[in-house]
């Protein structure tokens, strides 16, 4: 059986009827062709003119730039500009650009997730949102950013690792193409991707450990003791420091990813980006039948109020997701939590 392009699936989603599909179809469309040239770059490593380093100098949510990451983010503004999108936001850029006033859609992106990896030849990928443009985006281009998650029409990522991968949700599951040379174009390889209820692994940074609040700590301890621990199996641990690379995993096989707040500097409301990593991320999430919060509430009701907003992030295998927002509500209440903080952790002391 052939496998679907995406140019049908994006027609077939279309249709016929609803100008809004269609600039959403039209606008998947200039970011695939803009990931391909953004991908053929890294591809060429550090032959190529993008890897010369960093810039010394920090993009809007204060991390440090690459030359990769403005190349990236050059090349998608580029592309859509051709597409019919009112606004484009980015990890890179200060404010929203605004590109025509009288364009349905608003896009929100991080051009280059994972940027830290770039040099060690690790999956990095970019990560997009689609929402629709509101109010009077000449006169307030940051508006339309500011709705919840709920409200996007489409999110997805490129992932550009040892398979270049499009994950794609427009609202009705979550579908993953892939090129095919033969074609000349993106094949679909998964179609309604479903994360398993429940899992046996979790990815989190344990280096700051000792910077993360009780519950997690808790969490963490009870998966690290294993069959001989309240949670009685042994689990695994995964960390990537890619947010695409995580999440394409948990697709794949499930799975939880927690990025909590702690408390240092600047990590106290989290360090994901609301808007255009944590929401599109969200939304595929939810749309593979996973769930994913700030650790107690679900991510997309959540109404920003800055485009460069930090957060909680914690998503994948609904059980799990919902145990450890139990962690942080009534610990005592799970397993053989009694008293609550009557355990020793094994990295502690």
């Amino acid at each position: 059986m052939t496998a679907a392009t995406l140019d049908a699936f994006l027609n077939s989603y279309a249709g016929t009827e609803s100008p809004i599909r269609a600039a959403v179809a039209e606008t998947v469309r200039q970011l695939v062709q803009a990931a391909t040239t953004v991908r053929g770059t890294i591809n060429q490593g550090v032959l190529g003119h993008a890897f010369a380093g960093t810039r010394g100098s920090a993009n809007a949510g204060g991390d440090e730039q690459k030359d990769l990451d403005v190349f990236a983010d050059d090349i998608f503004l580029t592309a859509i500009r051709h597409a019919p999108v009112a606004l484009y936001a980015s990890e890179e850029l200060d404010q929203p650009v605004l590109l025509d006033a009288a364009a349905p859609l608003a896009i929100a992106i991080d051009p280059l997730d994972g940027s830290s990896n770039i040099d060690v030849n690790v999956s990095i990928g970019t990560i997009f949102s689609l929402l629709p443009a509101t109010g009077a985006p000449d006169q307030n281009p940051a508006a339309s950013f500011f709705q919840a998650g709920s409200n996007q029409l489409a999110a997805g990522f490129f992932i550009y690792g040892p398979q270049f991968a499009l994950v794609l949700t427009l609202g009705s599951g979550t579908h993953i193409f892939v090129p095919s040379p033969r074609l000349g174009t993106f094949v679909q390889a998964y179609e309604s991707r479903a994360i398993p209820e429940r899992t046996q692994e979790f990815a989190i940074n344990a280096a700051n450990y000792r910077h993360w609040d009780e519950a997690v700590r808790l969490y963490v301890d009870d998966c690290l003791e294993g069959s001989e621990g309240p949670r009685e199996k042994d689990f695994n641990m995964r960390w990537i420091a890619s947010l695409v690379a995580d999440c394409y995993r948990i697709l794949m096989r499930g799975g939880v990813y927690l990025y909590p707040g702690d408390r240092r500097k600047g990590y106290g409301h989290g360090r994901l980006r609301l808007v255009y990593e944590a929401n599109p991320i969200a939304l595929l999430v939810e749309q593979a039948g996973g769930v994913a919060t700030d650790t107690l509430g679900r991510i997309l009701e959540i109404v920003p109020h800055s485009l460069h907003q930090r957060t909680p992030l914690v998503f994948g295998s609904e059980r799990e997701v919902q145990r450890i927002g139990r962690y942080h509500t009534d610990p005592s209440s799970i397993g053989e939590r009694a008293p609550l903080f009557g355990n020793r952790g094994l990295f502690r002391a």
